[in-house]
């Protein structure tokens, strides 16, 4: 695999692939490679996106230099393009001219806005941006706010995981067919996938999707995010038995909460709603303030009711590691290692 590429996207997408097993080739320019290499975290942020693949310095701008890559494409089973459109092109290098050398070839190009519409092509995309144009930061928050965007590079991810499964895809197909392929892979439709219920939801009917805040996305009142006298606790109780559940924990009698939810459909079961949702809530605050999140978490658990204390990212990895919930893994040695929590699966016989 030939990968050209640099930052998250593009190098997330080889990364992965590389981990399970495909031998790649990054190939970096002279002087400089890629900018993950200069960034605040320096070396260790470089090589959690690019352990277990080779690197070589090629000078495009050189005959030399396309010549080299041209040899390595015409053996290569996947070439990644993760520049910005046109860059390889110009080089002589685009899917055009690798599959003129190489027939079986699986070209995959990530981008910010991919091909379809060639007026967009040309932009450049970071994450936030990508965000912002998609609509993604119009759903986090609550009515009212600003737009706020997810707090880590979700985009970029995503849009690399997606790039790795639609290689995969394109070589089994490949296996069948016998033919290479173009792949367009491109940051807003992987953030279309990322919001995939919504996406449908707005495409079925044609309405923006409410901002929710911290709530449930299922409309429960108990299903909602709850300052407790040691931290935030977040509860997924969107049953009537789960709210009645979560209420005997913190002391209320099953026929008051009865009496404060509205009454099912007769036959059918759907998610709890309550007669007054702001007392509701109210209700429910005025419990849990006083109380632990960390026992509450629990406690509930216990009773079969949804719920977490919230938690910083490094309270978390901590946490599960120590554990042996989380098994991280080094990458690299020295002063450029970087621990990665993994490919976010396991595999067991």
């Amino acid at each position: 695999m030939l990968d050209f590429s640099h930052v998250i996207a593009g190098p997330f997408a080889t990364f992965y692939l590389a981990q399970l097993g495909a031998d790649v080739t990054k190939v970096e320019r002279p002087g400089g490679g890629d900018v993950m290499r200069r960034t605040a975290s320096g070396a260790r942020a470089f090589t959690a996106f690019n352990a277990g693949k080779r690197v070589r310095e090629i000078d495009l701008a050189l005959d030399a230099g396309r010549d080299e890559v041209r040899a390595l494409a015409r053996d290569a089973d996947v070439m990644v393009d993760n520049y910005r459109p046109g860059v390889l092109q110009r080089h002589g290098l685009g899917y055009d001219d690798v599959k003129g050398i190489n027939p079986r070839i699986v070209y995959c190009a990530i981008s910010g806005y991919g091909y379809a519409d060639p007026t967009l092509t040309p932009r450049g995309a970071y994450d936030h941006v990508i965000q912002a144009m998609t609509g993604m930061t119009m759903l986090a928050g609550t009515e009212g706010d600003p737009p706020i965007k997810t707090g880590f590079p979700v985009v970029d991810a995503a849009t690399g995981i997606i790039a790795a499964l639609a290689i995969v895809t394109a070589l089994r197909e490949r296996d069948r067919t016998g033919r290479g392929s173009f792949l367009d892979v491109c940051m807003w439709a992987s953030a279309l996938q990322l919001m995939y219920p919504f996406a449908c939801e707005t495409l079925s009917v044609g309405h923006d999707i409410p901002r929710v805040g911290n709530k449930g996305y299922s409309g429960s009142p108990a299903a909602d995010t709850f300052a407790c006298r040691d931290g935030w606790l977040a509860i997924g109780a969107n049953t009537r038995e789960q709210i009645a559940r979560l209420m005997a924990v913190l002391g209320v009698a099953r026929g008051e909460t009865d009496a404060l939810l509205e009454p099912e459909t007769e036959g059918q079961r759907a998610f709890a709603r309550a007669r007054d949702p702001a007392s509701f809530r109210e209700l429910l605050a005025s419990r849990l303030c006083s109380a632990s999140a960390a026992d509450l978490e629990r406690r509930l658990n216990i009773e079969g009711v949804p719920a977490a204390r919230v938690r910083t990212l490094r309270e978390f990895v901590a946490e599960a590691a120590d554990g042996g919930l989380l098994e991280p893994t080094r990458l690299g040695d020295g002063g450029e290692a970087a621990i990665s929590p993994g490919l976010g699966w396991r595999c067991t016989d």
